[in-house]
């Protein structure tokens, strides 16, 4: 069967070789806070639908218009076989109980590397930060390594922002971009982060001028959001 938790979900799982990221535009936060329950409705009331699912996990946008999907699956083909039997159902259920939702795409990713929590850290995100960067196609194949250099910025930061949890990375499917789902400790922490030195990504030291300047990078699009349902196997 289906059951809802809160707890956040794991993305450094070794078992989830294709992570998926979706965006809904329902309009009001009205909206949102009903196509939430709407979905938790209609997962709850059927039998988890697939063992190559690890965890369903749905967010509410800051800008009171959006929701986030992530699904964790297992291989693309565990998705695939879910979608032609399993997949419309819901949205079925879902549209009839909030009409009118605009589904804005499906993006595939693989994950890549994380910035993972300190050990001992047991907070509770308050805040999820994706943060998408483009790339020209003829730098695709240097994803990786302004990964790493993020990543060795961040730990070369003077001033450490207290409030970063974690930061994942995931490289996209179509090689167009990557993007970084972040976990803050709250959206305080997020701000005061901001307002630091280096316009709003990192220090102004020379690795992340480095990172902001990178050959090959398009540009970078923030969205915030609330964890407001999670859905896994009982």
């Amino acid at each position: 069967m289906t059951r809802r938790t809160a707890a956040p979900p794991d993305l450094t799982r070794t078992d989830v070789a294709a992570p998926f990221f979706s965006t809904w535009r329902v309009g009001t936060p009205e909206r949102q806070r009903q196509a939430v329950e709407a979905i938790a409705r209609a997962w709850e009331r059927r039998p988890w639908p697939s063992e190559g699912l690890r965890a369903y996990h749905v967010y509410t946008g800051h800008d009171g218009e959006t929701l986030m999907h992530h699904s964790r699956w297992t291989s693309e083909q565990a998705y695939e076989a879910f979608s032609k039997t399993h997949r419309q159902e819901r949205v079925d259920e879902i549209d009839t109980a909030v009409p009118d939702i605009e589904r804005l795409g499906l993006h595939r990713y693989r994950y890549h590397r994380s910035r993972e929590r300190a050990a001992g850290d047991d907070r509770t995100p308050g805040l999820i930060v994706t943060v998408r960067i483009g790339f020209e196609e003829a730098a695709a194949g240097r994803r990786a390594d302004w990964i790493g250099l993020v990543l060795k910025a961040l730990a070369d930061e003077p001033a450490e922002h207290r409030g970063l949890i974690a930061a994942h990375f995931h490289l996209s499917a179509d090689a167009s971009h990557v993007l970084n789902y972040a976990e803050w400790e709250s959206a305080p922490a997020y701000d005061e982060a901001l307002a630091a030195p280096g316009q709003g990504i990192g220090a102004a030291t020379e690795l992340w001028e480095r990172v902001r300047t990178y050959p090959g990078v398009t540009g970078f699009t923030g969205s915030r959001y609330d964890h407001a349902l999670g859905l896994v196997p009982s």
